[in-house]
């Protein structure tokens, strides 16, 4: 779990306890017992080779420390197993002479030229986990600005996401970035890194400041230093990267995932398997509700602004997305354009009906109701995002209109099919290992093609038709009083007549609700 700083006398204590906690069990068995007890323990010698085969098999498919704990042995009691834990990292807390920090620190890059918008040093914030090989990068969001006027806008009004200049010294993870098991079950215990968003290029951009007045744009550039200097401080070591992010550091993902394989690769690191994990990053580069002229970020159609930013940042895409698109490099910001040039492994995560998809899309769910022809409008856009993410073997797509998931504190209640996000990122992980070894190949086309285990899908998406049908969604609000809505009240205010339907088939609303739900 965490590094301990102990003598030698203290680390013999801290051993005892340890072989004392673990052994207690089996020892109160023993002592209210005798024969049946001593059975028990000592297994036969058939019983003990199939575990022992059992355990090589898995190291060989998994990787001996692919996972910090083995969850698959206690998905039945996980409540149970997590207290379990947090006592023996309690009963361990003595022996330690320094404090457990849950904290990730900051660190600016030595790299002083690779910087923010405004020229002040861009950087990261890392909790190392030494007992670890598994690292979780994530690219914070934040929108993007595309010309001058724009950024010059963004600088007044969003300072923090164009300058280091007051970014605090610590943060504290939430969701995949959480140290805390019964939060983040599956990665807790992973050397975390969170870096900040100050490039406002989607995570794209290789352009220096050159006249005091202008802006850098340098967050590919970001990606690839902090990786540099982690592998200072054991990510060359590493069995396994995530590069997850959320929003623009979702798009920022799939922009370079394919980018950290391949400089950990010409490094000579062969053996770390690199992953990527986007979040509300798979936009559509569709047509507006309402065709409005690109003067700000909000208002700008998506392939507008994208034209210009991609010129204005000199940004970079994925070589093979590139070459697909000669000449239309900005399509490789969509998801579903870029997504099959890529040869990394991604799960994508995505609302089916994005807020900030709709509000580039100039669907603003204000107070008012929602006209026909904005509800017909949303309806389209959850049958257009389920068609682009059709071939995507790994997803969770739940039908809520929302933005971001993996570092929200509820991300493990929203479910698709009844599973929750953690546990399908957990099959994936899984069948990862799996097909790691089954194969030889490495491309997209090649992963996941292994059946998943029963009770471990991974291609998660409902197909309910409006937003808020699943009723594992996040809490609504109403953006004009901040008071909670029902999904009922909600799916009126959006102009679907619950009532009126439910009447038709004489019954109750919710039922209604649950029933279609349930063919999702």
């Amino acid at each position: 779990m965490h590094s301990l700083s102990v003598g030698p006398s203290a680390l013999r204590s801290c051993l005892l306890l340890l072989f004392i906690h673990m052994s207690a069990p089996v020892e109160a068995k023993r002592a209210h017992g005798g024969r049946a007890q001593t059975r028990r323990v000592q297994q036969p010698q058939q019983q003990q080779q199939q575990q022992q085969q059992a355990v090589a098999y898995r190291e060989r498919v998994e990787g001996a420390e692919s996972f910090p704990l083995d969850f698959t042995a206690v998905e039945g009691n996980m409540d149970n197993f997590m207290v379990q834990i947090k006592n023996l990292a309690q009963s361990l807390y003595p022996c330690s002479a320094q404090k457990l920090d849950q904290e990730m620190k900051l660190n600016f890059l030595k790299n002083a030229s690779v910087t923010c918008n405004d020229g002040s040093p861009a950087g990261y914030y890392i909790k190392e986990s030494k007992g670890s090989k598994r690292w979780l990068l994530f690219l914070e969001g934040g929108w993007y600005c595309f010309n001058r006027q724009t950024c010059d806008s963004r600088y007044e009004t969003m300072r923090r996401l164009m300058s280091s200049t007051k970014w605090l010294q610590t943060r504290t993870g939430t969701g995949i970035l959480s140290p805390q098991p019964e939060e983040n079950p599956h990665w807790w215990n992973a050397n975390m890194v969170f870096i900040p968003y100050c490039s406002s290029d989607v995570w794209s951009g290789a352009t220096s400041k050159t006249d005091p007045s202008d802006y850098a744009f340098m967050g590919s550039l970001i990606i690839k230093e902090v990786v540099n200097e982690l592998l200072t401080k054991g990510l060359d070591n590493a069995k396994v990267l995530l590069l997850a992010g959320s929003s623009a550091g979702g798009t920022g993902v799939l922009l370079n995932v394919d980018q950290v394989a391949e400089q950990l690769k010409s490094q000579g690191h062969h053996g770390v398997q690199v992953r990527g994990l986007a979040d509300s990053g798979w936009f559509l580069d569709n047509k507006q509700y309402k065709f409005t002229d690109c003067l700000d970020t909000i208002s700008c159609a998506p392939t507008e602004a994208i034209k210009r930013g991609i010129r204005y940042w000199g940004g970079l895409v994925p070589e093979s997305c590139r070459q697909a698109h000669v000449g239309e490099e900005w399509k490789c910001f969509f998801g579903y354009k870029v997504y099959p040039t890529l040869k990394s492994p991604v799960f994508v995560v995505q609302w089916l009906f994005d807020e900030a998809q709709l509000t580039v899309d100039n669907i603003h769910l204000t107070g008012q109701p929602v006209h026909e022809g904005q509800w017909r409008y949303i309806q389209n856009l959850g049958q257009e995002m389920r068609s682009t993410l059709r071939d995507v073997p790994a997803m969770f797509v739940p039908a809520c209109l929302s933005h971001e998931l993996i570092t929200r504190t509820h991300w493990m209640d929203i479910q698709v099919k009844g599973i929750s996000l953690p546990r399908a990122l957990h099959c994936w992980d899984r069948s990862l290992q799996v097909n790691r070894h089954a194969n030889s190949s490495h491309g997209n086309h090649q992963k996941n093609r292994t059946p998943p285990s029963r009770g471990c899908p991974l291609h998660l998406i409902d197909s309910c038709p409006w937003p808020h049908c699943n009723p594992s969604c996040p809490t609504i609000r109403d953006q004009l009083t901040g008071q909670e809505m029902s999904v009922i009240q909600f799916l009126k205010h959006m102009g679907f007549d619950v009532q009126k339907m439910a009447q038709q088939q004489g019954m109750d609303p919710r039922t209604l609700l649950g029933m279609l739900n349930n063919g999702s």
